[in-house]
């Protein structure tokens, strides 16, 4: 299948990135890549939240699962475990996608999401992400979440945010089909 680049925003020092258009039926599946996130703040989550066509403001219910490796760069410890910190139960919080972003110049982070049949009006809307790249505190991280938006309504707009103050990067929309 083809990618198709749709929207293109490069952020510096911005409080959000919004994808206000572009997400409608052309494609079944679009996906995210975002590059080079850095926040001013240290130790924040990098994160997304949805608007269903029609609505006002990011807030839908979602339910959600995040798993975590990490390495240490001391090579002092590893893991993979479930990160219930991080999930939603029918929340309608920002789900977070990269937690634990630091501000240094060598703690930016990347990654991709990707979102299922945003405009189909008879089921929920699934997504999946993995994002990577070192924490605030020389560990590096390989983050996975997914989930779905619980609503039939067609989603038409995706916003990411750090969970405090602003940040820089470059996020891409795509459609696929």
């Amino acid at each position: 299948m083809a990618m198709t680049l749709i929207t293109t925003n490069t952020e510096s020092n911005a409080a959000t990135s919004d994808f206000t258009s572009g997400i409608d039926s052309t494609y079944k599946l679009y996906i995210f890549k975002f590059y080079d996130i850095n926040p001013a703040t240290d130790e924040v989550e990098f994160s997304f939240q949805a608007n269903a066509a029609g609505g006002s403001g990011f807030n839908e219910t979602m339910t959600t699962t995040f798993i975590l490796a990490l390495h240490h760069e001391d090579d002092s410890a590893g893991s993979l475990s479930y990160f219930a910190a991080q999930d939603q139960a029918q929340g309608t919080a920002y789900q977070p996608l990269m937690p634990y972003c630091g501000n240094g110049a060598d703690e930016s982070g990347a990654g991709e999401l990707h979102l299922f049949n945003p405009s189909n009006t008879t089921y929920v809307k699934h997504f999946y992400s993995r994002g990577n790249g070192p924490s605030y505190s020389d560990v590096a991280l390989d983050q996975f979440c997914s989930g779905y938006i619980n609503t039939t309504s067609a989603i038409d707009e995706i916003s990411f945010k750090m969970s405090s103050g602003n940040f820089d990067g470059t996020i891409k929309m795509y459609g696929v089909g």
